[in-house]
């Protein structure tokens, strides 16, 4: 018995592109699942009998049938596009920069955030790292595909991939967050207040709430949107090819637009300025309101850029693995090698640069003016190398663990809305009438599960879990 489901396919709510694959054979149950275009995780189980087998296997059908899923013929579908950041990359002649350690990830890294506790790296293999600020592993997890990027939004740690989907890191296990419309060629993206934005191949800027349900859709007046970076008043801020749009996130209306003196290869967004490195060799600083604040140059093309605070420094990387740092004046400051291949991002922490690179690496430079000048001299330390560990699994995004204690969180409930499912918090004290934002691949009509926490979002109206979650049996 062989049964092959795909998810139905919605074009107003973000991506459908998955597969969901039950056989029995004897006693044996075997489940298939993941993207279409991939030959997804594969688990079995043994029964004591074929009855059994099958009784499980009607099981997992239906659920899955619950959730959207519907027969399809295997193969009629294709994979989604993809397109990940490029750079050919060149050694860089200048000076070696005082790296103190680089953890070598095992393919080019993408994704890269730094707190005062921990160093996030994610790579093109769809592996995270979480590290502490000696470059040991204290955690990591395996997605389904490459990592495009790691974002932060408030106490929310999100991945997002290839795939379109956007995993939450903020519990033991990796949660969806949201699924991007299988046509869109998504480029890079960030989340601000639960606001997901999405910039594409074609320019395109996307937006998509809480309920993973698209906002608005603009086209810029370019193309190649590799920046996207949200603000917590509800600003987007699109980078492309002809230069910086600024739009309202909740309507998509123009607030501002500028151009650049070539494409925008990346951005970063501070308290006070949006910052972009192009094509065209350039790093320029804005100000929210889109007048220009500096113009510095470098020596390539810059596919990566990152301020310390109050904008007191700008750090930008180039395409022949050169780092460079500015002040607030765009005056250059420094350049030095990275020696470990061009940076796709980077981020500035506590007088320390790190950088996520083309060779994979997660290199931490001490940026301080004595290891600066000594480098500067050709005096850098020893740098201490670090291998990734192990592969492990794919991690499946589905699974719940039954709720032991009642007493601990908040209690949810599975609703229907009109034709939507829709999650209401059950537990007293909180807005039984606000939307919860939650995984869509885990909401059953009628299942009652418990959470952490939920959190009233910034803008009001709905709330959003955090930490794990649990079903209540």
């Amino acid at each position: 018995m062989k049964t092959y489901l795909e998810l139905s396919v919605d074009e107003n709510v973000g991506s459908a592109h998955k597969f969901y694959e039950v056989t029995v054979e004897d006693t044996l149950l075997t489940l298939r699942y993941g993207r279409i275009g991939t030959d997804g995780t594969v688990s079995t189980k043994t029964f004591p009998s074929n009855e059994l087998a099958l009784k499980e296997a009607e099981k997992k059908i239906k659920a899955k049938k619950r959730k959207g899923y519907e027969e399809a013929e295997q193969g009629v579908r294709k994979k989604r596009s993809i397109t990940r950041r490029s750079i050919t990359s060149k050694r860089s002649t200048a000076k070696k920069a005082p790296v103190l350690w680089k953890f070598n990830s095992g393919s080019p890294a993408f994704g890269i955030y730094i707190d005062d506790n921990y160093c996030w790296v994610g790579n093109e293999k769809g592996r995270i790292f979480k590290l502490n600020h000696e470059g040991e592993v204290v955690m990591q997890f395996q997605l389904p595909d490459g990592v495009k990027s790691i974002i932060v939004d408030e106490g929310w740690i999100y991945v997002g991939c290839d795939d379109g989907n956007v995993y939450d890191l903020t519990g033991k296990l990796p949660r969806l967050a949201y699924e991007i419309n299988e046509n869109i060629d998504i480029y890079w993206l960030d989340v601000k207040n639960g606001l997901l934005a999405v910039s594409d191949e074609g320019g395109n800027l996307t937006v998509i709430n809480a309920e993973d349900e698209e906002q608005w859709n603009k086209k810029s007046a370019g193309k190649s949107g590799w920046m996207v970076r949200c603000d917590k008043v509800g600003r987007v801020y699109h980078g492309h090819s002809k230069g910086v749009t600024c739009y309202y996130g909740w309507d998509g209306s123009t607030i501002w637009n500028k151009k650049t003196s070539g494409a925008v290869l990346f951005g970063w967004k501070s308290e006070h300025a949006v910052t972009v490195g192009t094509s065209s060799n350039n790093v320029t600083l804005f100000d929210l309101e889109g007048k220009q604040i500096a113009d510095m140059k470098a020596d390539d093309s810059v596919f990566s850029c990152a301020t310390a605070p109050n904008d007191e420094y700008i750090f930008a990387g180039d395409s022949s693995s050169s780092i460079y740092c500015y002040n607030k004046a765009g005056e250059r400051l420094w350049k030095l090698a990275s020696t470990c291949g061009s940076a796709y991002s980077m981020q500035y922490h506590k007088e320390k640069v790190y950088i996520v690179t083309t060779n994979g690496s997660l290199a931490c430079i001490d940026a301080s003016e004595a290891a600066i000048e000594a480098a500067k001299a050709g005096d850098v330390p020893t740098i201490q190398d670090i291998k990734a560990p192990k592969a492990i699994a794919v991690i499946q995004t589905d699974i719940l663990e039954s709720a032991t204690d009642l007493t601990k969180g908040v209690e949810l409930v599975c609703i229907k809305d009109g034709s939507k499912l829709r999650m209401r918090v059950v537990t007293p004290g909180f807005h039984s009438d606000w939307n919860v934002q939650f995984p869509k691949n885990l909401r059953i009509l009628g299942q009652r599960y418990m959470v952490d926490n939920v959190l009233e979002a910034n803008q009001g109206g709905f709330y959003r879990y955090y930490g794990n979650i649990y079903k209540i049996d």
